[in-house]
């Protein structure tokens, strides 16, 4: 399947007025204004369209005062009156009257009005348009850029609201190939950079605003250095500022705060939380930091510059050539990267009435309750209210055994819970037109099509364009299930989804007891598959095992040998690492690759998971040793002993709460508040530990990194009881007071 095939695809699953739509705005004339790309070009057309909410019934209808027209949908469902509003303004005094006299605000799901705050939603919903049809994710016009900034001299990190903490380099490219890169010197200040950029938005007037990290960093810093120089950040297709306002970001059980940031016209994306997006289902990503990712999906050049963040005042003032190839292959990378992680959402932005910016920030259950709704009012017909949240039983998985494993074999059921969901036609009871059903079985269809694609394809970037586009759609199927236990969910059905992990749970089971009476030994089973080593005596090959194990399963469930490892370690329940047969390791879990730790941990950890896959158990206790004795003498930087964490709000507020009893002591703020410097909410704080025990109160006994003495005094005791504390719960897997490498979990 190649981009013109699943844009054949979605265009048969839901229909779209018009093609080339990139974006859709609600304008000051009180109409839609569309965004329509012709090659190079974009066209804009004016659109009249009318606001819209959904009521329950006529005497609900009849608390509305202000001009409307009112219409009635066909079928039984709870919401069944239509309507719609000549002007935002009438729009919004019918909220008002609503919320008056109905008591309830429309977020309860008792609520007897249903209303969509997203103007762009409606829009969509209205005009029967979905964004990007008709094209493929290389015509869209893509604009990336980065900021280098200076740090003042005392300082961990750059912050907007010191003045002297300036924008120095301004790196940018598009799409098309074009690039360019603006740098502060004595003819060019920083007030020129900024609108530097702002012209060259303008000028090259992009689709898609795109960096790493932009929300948390390049545009915020961007705008309050724009407001110091008195410069209008316009950034809108429509010479309109760029807006901004604080809001969150979840992916799986992180949540990020940020600034959310908004440009009439355009959507903005961050390949900072594409790729958290991304980790949900892989867990191999190192870290979330460009140059890693870049690493990871192999599109760092081989000339790429490298400089270590805590001189770019040193290359500015030395070796400023040096510092501009370094940022412009920055912008390169988040190209590349985005050419990887960006298609799925593009595609599924040519499904969902939803922005494709807002596609990225909003959860899948909430983006399928939107693609539900809206089929539902393309059919103009009524539909019902959530059901109350109810317990059940939830997903089979547990870890077996623990220990290292060699010649793991992963048995995976494609896609169990929609599978289930299809075969047995489970769907929400309040679906009378089956929307749900279709939606997730032509979705299936795509996705695996596209991993499909991925097995095929020959060339690296192919592979990786189809991965992230499968998973994206394998996370979207699956969320079907997760949707009929969603308490926000207009179709949500408790009784479907508990059916489905009572069925889920029978089927790994049925798995499970051939393979234990074949005589294989089981390690990890998770929500959809099986890691297991084949019986010790058996001539069986992984085909021929895969087509056994499918023989138990029942129609419409299909199992897929996808994967053989050289070895496993299994340390417990959703924790493991594995060694495929060409040498590369694959950790997943939070307790071998945990980001918050200090960076010597980290290495070590990945050195402790090497030793165990590569079978070295004597390694073990050289490289402990080796690592104790750098500790002891400082051959570790005090940057790689240090941990750094970021102020989520500003040292004042932390010590009021302090005072209060409302929080606990914090090394990071404890150190802000007594460095005499002017830290602020947002500023990052890099600092070691000092003192001379093993077991010292950390905000008691720190210091920060750039206040470190010329004669080193960390404390190597505590340094090195942390590796201590980890080689212990290590050592049983390799002690060499017996062969015998695996046990059972208690």
């Amino acid at each position: 399947m190649n981009p013109f095939d699943i844009n054949k695809t979605v265009n048969e699953l839901v229909f779209s007025a018009e093609d080339f739509v990139t974006a859709v705005e609600y304008n000051k004339s009180g109409k839609a204004e569309l965004f329509i790309r012709n090659g190079d070009a974009v066209e804009t057309r004016q659109v009249k369209f009318s606001p819209f909410l959904i009521v329950s019934d006529s005497s609900v209808a009849s608390v509305v005062s202000v001009p409307h027209t009112r219409q009635e949908l066909r079928g039984n469902g709870f919401f069944r009156y239509f309507l719609e509003f000549e002007t935002i303004d009438d729009y919004e005094s019918a909220l008002v009257q609503l919320k008056k006299n109905i008591k309830i605000p429309p977020s309860s799901p008792k609520s007897s009005y249903r209303l969509f705050a997203d103007i762009q939603q409606q829009i969509l919903i209205a005009l029967k348009l979905r964004l990007f049809r008709g094209m493929k994710f290389s015509e869209v016009r893509r604009f990336q850029f980065d900021i280098e900034t200076l740090t003042t001299k005392g300082f961990d990190f750059s912050n907007p609201e010191r003045p002297e903490d300036k924008i120095i380099v301004m790196s940018m490219r598009d799409s098309s190939g074009w690039e360019k890169c603006l740098a502060a010197d004595d003819k060019t200040s920083e007030k020129e950079l900024i609108e530097g950029f702002i012209s060259a938005v303008r000028e090259r007037d992009p689709d898609v605003l795109e960096g790493h990290n932009i929300f948390r960093f390049d545009l915020p810093f961007i705008e309050t250095r724009a407001k110091l120089h008195k410069v209008k950040l316009i950034l809108g297709r429509d010479g309109s500022f760029v807006k901004s306002r604080n809001s969150r970001f979840s992916a799986a059980e992180k949540t990020t705060s940020y600034k959310r940031y908004e440009a009439y016209g355009r959507h903005i994306i961050d390949t900072y939380f594409l790729a958290q997006l991304y980790d949900v289902s892989h867990r191999n990503l190192e870290s979330y930091g460009l140059k890693s990712i870049a690493k990871h999906f192999n599109v760092a050049s081989e000339n790429r510059t490298y400089i270590d963040i805590g001189a770019i005042d040193e290359y500015y003032q030395n070796n400023r050539e040096e510092l501009l190839k370094y940022s412009m292959d920055d912008v390169r990378e988040v190209d590349a990267i985005s050419r990887i992680l960006s298609p799925s959402y593009f595609y599924q932005a040519q499904l969902q009435p939803f922005s494709y910016q807002n596609i990225i920030s909003r959860g899948n259950a909430t983006r399928i309750d939107a693609m539900l709704v809206a089929e539902y009012l393309s059919h103009k017909h009524s539909f019902g209210i959530s059901e109350e949240s109810k317990c059940f039983e939830g997903a089979l998985t547990e870890a077996f055994e623990s220990g290292i494993f060699e010649n793991v074999w992963h048995c995976d059921i494609r896609s169990l819970y929609p599978s289930i969901m299809i075969s047995e036609n489970i769907s929400p009871a309040s679906d009378p037109l089956k929307i749900f059903q279709v939606l997730l079985v032509r979705l299936r269809d795509i996705r695996l099509n596209a991993k499909s694609m991925e097995k095929t394809s020959v060339k690296t970037l192919d592979k990786d364009f189809y991965n992230s586009m499968q998973t994206a759609f394998k996370i979207l199927i699956n969320s079907f299930y997760g949707y009929l236990a969603f308490s926000q969910g207009t179709f949500n059905d408790y009784s479907a989804a508990e059916k489905v992990t009572r069925r889920g749970r029978e089927i790994l089971t049925l798995m499970l007891n051939y393979l234990k009476k074949a005589g294989a030994k089981v390690i990890e089973m998770d929500t959809d598959g099986i890691y297991f080593q084949p019986p010790a005596k058996t001539n069986t090959s992984p085909q021929e095992m895969e087509a056994e194990i499918q023989k138990v399963l029942p129609k419409g469930i299909e199992v897929e040998l996808d994967s053989i490892y050289k070895r496993m370690f299994c340390y417990k329940s959703k924790n493991y690492a594995l060694l495929s047969e060409d040498g590369e390791i694959a950790i997943t879990g939070a307790a071998l690759k945990s980001r918050g730790v200090e960076p010597f941990i980290r290495v070590y950890l990945q050195d402790i998971i090497r030793i165990l896959l590569f079978s070295g158990y004597e390694e073990l206790n050289e490289v402990t040793a080796q690592y104790k004795k750098k500790i002891e003498e400082r051959g570790f930087s005090l940057k790689e002993l240090s941990k750094t964490e970021t102020l989520s709000e500003s040292p004042e507020n932390y010590k009021s709460k302090l005072l209060q009893g409302a929080t606990k002591r914090s090394a990071a703020y404890e150190l802000a508040l007594k460095s005499g410097r002017n830290y602020k909410q947002g500023d990052q704080i890099a600092y070691y530990v000092t003192g001379d025990k093993k077991k010292v109160s950390v905000f008691d006994n720190c210091r920060l990194l750039k206040d470190a003495p010329p004669q080193r005094n960390e404390n190597f005791l505590y340094y090195i009881q942390k590796i201590e504390d980890l080689y212990v719960k290590f050592k049983p897997f390799v002690s060499s007071d017996s062969d015998q490498l695996e046990f059972k979990l208690e």
